[in-house]
């Protein structure tokens, strides 16, 4: 959850709506509205996916309010934490959106990211899709410290304490060199979705300034302010783009206990928790 917006166009504070740092995503129904897959059952490969989203009165949603530049964002995970997904769908005059998703078999969570026009704030809702054909799952990466997406590396510095604000730094290099021309995603120099694992509670955090603002530069540190919401492991997703693409970074964090120089420890970086980024991808 995040308690600074760092968006004087969007309050992305309204994720506290979710209770005090309770995460997101966990019901395909909240406040009324609900979210409808086209189809629950999927084959693998890249393919569209059609999903609405209904509103009290039953129909189908067409006015949203844009967040982070966006109607809609759409998170795709596999129940493993693995093929993570961030993607923007297109909407039709009747409510129905649809995207391109690369899938491979198994369980899936599809997270819509959504403030309908109306509704007093954010809403995420999350539903289940089975991906038919032969699953293997993937062990959840050990917690290293270190993502690397090609020619990219990407560290992280700080922890997540239960029930506390914690400080989180991305720092960004290309062939060992820091990378200092991030280009704006979403009005931001970095996007982080974070995701409980074992139900894939979700957290959607932003960072501490924007583009443009005089005080934020463009890398190679992106510092993030995260709440989790209880102690456990959790997947951190990070979005950044570079020459015009945008790439992700894995990681897998483990909760700290919280003590009296958990603020001060996560200020200096104290914490270094991370995971080996798998199923590295780019994406436009």
């Amino acid at each position: 959850m995040n308690d600074h917006s760092g968006h004087g166009q969007t309050d992305h504070g309204v994720h506290a709506a979710h209770g005090g740092g309770e995460p997101g995503g966990l019901s395909v129904s909240r406040s009324g509205y609900t979210l409808e897959l086209d189809s629950a059952i999927l084959t693998a490969g890249v393919q569209p996916v059609g999903f609405r989203v209904i509103g009290p009165d039953g129909r189908a949603v067409t006015e949203f309010v844009s967040e982070h530049e966006k109607e809609l964002h759409f998170i795709a995970v596999r129940r493993d934490t693995a093929g993570f997904q961030h993607v923007h769908p297109v909407k039709d005059g009747e409510g129905t959106w649809s995207v391109e998703l690369a899938l491979e078999p198994g369980d899936w969570r599809f997270f819509a990211d959504v403030h309908p026009a109306g509704h007093d704030g954010t809403l995420t809702l999350g539903i289940d899709a089975a991906v038919a054909g032969a699953y293997e799952p993937r062990p959840l990466p050990e917690p290293t410290g270190v993502a690397r997406i090609g020619e990219y590396t990407v560290a992280l510095d700080g922890g997540l304490v239960p029930g506390e604000a914690s400080g989180l730094t991305f720092t960004v290099s290309r062939n060992g060199r820091p990378v200092t021309d991030l280009q704006p995603y979403l009005a931001a120099y970095g996007h982080l979705v974070a995701l409980r694992v074992g139900d894939l509670g979700y957290l959607h955090v932003h960072p501490e300034g924007e583009p443009g603002d005089g005080t934020t530069a463009p890398g190679p540190g992106i510092a993030f302010m995260a709440v989790a919401p209880t102690a456990g492991t959790y997947r951190l997703y990070l979005d950044f783009r570079h020459d015009d693409v945008v790439r992700t970074a894995e990681f897998t964090v483990r909760t700290t206990a919280a003590g009296p120089r958990s603020e001060a420890a996560s200020e200096h970086g104290g914490h270094h928790h991370g995971g080996h980024h798998h199923g590295a991808h780019a994406h436009h």
